[in-house]
């Protein structure tokens, strides 16, 4: 599954809120952008990755504001209506992490539960829901695992899905004393392992650096990879202007309040 344009194309944009400096409430705009891919797991139309989603929405089906990855799994029945997208249950979806915001979006850096956001995607017929866990998530990979057979929070582990292998390490590298954390020497050897073979797809909340100024990230996690990379790393954790980088014989698209359809 590897990128054939590297040069995002706009579809849409989601209104939200999210905190901003001193915890003070800003209106913001999460950019949904196409990139085109050789091909997609059988099954599916598209996928929509998507990560760092830390605000809270209107759904377009009404209602009180709700983290912002609920909205936007509510947002693909309407994108389906209008064409922008295939129907609900011909995408799958692939998530990078950290989806919790405060409900008043006047916190920063706040953890909290986001089964839910997990359980908006399935609900919304998606046929497989894949991801990680960030720093600031509260989830288990048992209470993803009753969702559905083919919805599962990936730590160390691989699936294949369609033809196409998706492999993922969820936390980011800091105190192992702390939630969803892991010494350097233990996340590299994980993605080490993870990546022998090589999967089509690797998501990671904390990835590797890009190949130009401004795309932040773990260059040790790009050193462990750069001689054999999957076709496509996704992560978040940091946030790119420029989504897209070159790793090895594949690419980086970076997540952060971001959502990418991948299509053909």
């Amino acid at each position: 599954m590897r990128l054939i344009d590297t040069r995002p194309q706009r579809l849409a944009t989601v209104s939200y809120r999210a905190a901003g400096p001193g915890g003070v409430p800003q209106h913001v705009q999460l950019g949904v952008e196409r990139l085109r891919v050789d091909k997609l797991p059988d099954g599916c139309d598209a996928l929509v990755a998507a990560g760092d989603l830390q605000g809270v929405a209107p759904s377009p089906l009404g209602g009180d504001p709700v983290l912002l990855g609920i909205s936007l799994a509510d947002y693909l029945a309407v994108w389906a209506e209008s064409e922008l997208l295939p129907p609900a249950d011909r995408v799958g979806v692939l998530l990078t992490g950290d989806l919790y915001s405060a409900p008043g979006a006047d916190r920063r850096g706040v953890s909290g539960a986001v089964l839910d956001v997990w359980l908006a995607f399935a609900a919304a017929g998606c046929p497989v829901v894949l991801g990680v866990a960030g720093n600031h998530d509260e989830v288990t990979a048992a209470e993803v695992a009753d969702l559905g057979p083919d919805v599962a929070l990936l730590d160390g582990e691989r699936r294949d899905v369609g033809g196409v292998t998706v492999a993922g390490v969820s936390g980011i590298i800091g105190d192992p004393e702390r939630a969803l954390r892991r010494t350097e020497k233990d996340f590299l050897d994980l993605v080490r392992k993870l990546t022998t073979p090589l999967p089509d797809v690797l998501l990671l909340h904390e990835g590797p650096t890009g190949d130009r100024a401004g795309q932040r990230g773990r260059a040790a996690v790009r050193s462990a990879l750069e001689r054999r990379a999957p076709a496509l790393t996704l992560c978040g954790h940091v946030h790119w202007t420029d989504p897209v980088a070159a790793l090895g014989d594949g690419h980086i698209v970076n997540l952060d309040a971001r959502a990418v359809v991948f299509m053909t």
